[in-house]
C-alpha cells in the first residue's frame, strides 16, 4: 500500500504553508504500510514556541481552505510540539529542541520518503 493522491496533495499543501511559515527541515514520509488509518506524517521544525504556533496555524489554515477536515489538534497551548490530525495526514510541528530528542524519522526510518516541492528563495541563484 501507499499514500493516496489525495494524502499527497494534502503533504504538498501542508509543506508549503510549513516553508512560507519559517518551517525548516520539512520531512515528509508515508506510513500507509504501517498505519492502515494514516498515510502520511509530515514533520516541520519551528524555532520557538511562537514560531512553532504559526506554523501549526498556517498549515491548518491552508489545508482547511482546501477542504479538509481537522479531526484533532493536540499541543497547541505549549507549543513544543503540535500534532494537527486530519485523517490521511499527520502534521507534527516540533520545536527544534523536542524535534531531536523525539526522533520521529528514527521511529519511521523504514517508511518511504514522500517528495515535498518547497518555493524557491527569491535570492537564490
Amino acid at each position: 500500500m501507499t499514500a493516496s493522491a489525495q494524502s499527497r496533495e494534502m503533504v504538498q499543501i501542508a509543506a508549503q504553508a510549513a516553508d512560507a511559515t519559517g518551517g525548516d527541515d520539512i520531512v515528509a514520509l508515508d506510513v500507509s504500510e504501517p498505519l492502515p488509518l494514516v498515510d502520511a506524517f509530515l514533520i516541520v521544525t519551528g524555532h520557538g514556541e511562537r514560531n512553532v504556533a504559526a506554523i501549526a496555524d498556517r498549515i491548518e489554515e491552508k489545508l482547511l481552505e482546501a477542504g479538509h477536515k481537522r479531526l484533532r489538534r493536540e499541543g497547541r497551548d505549549q507549543a513544543r510540539w503540535v500534532l494537527l490530525d486530519f485523517g490521511d495526514l499527520v502534521a507534527h510541528v516540533f520545536h527544534e529542541e523536542d524535534r531531536m530528542f523525539y526522533g520521529l524519522e528514527r521511529l519511521w526510518k523504514d517508511c518511504p520518503v514522500i517528495p515535498v516541492e518547497l518555493a524557491t528563495p527569491a535570492n537564490a541563484d
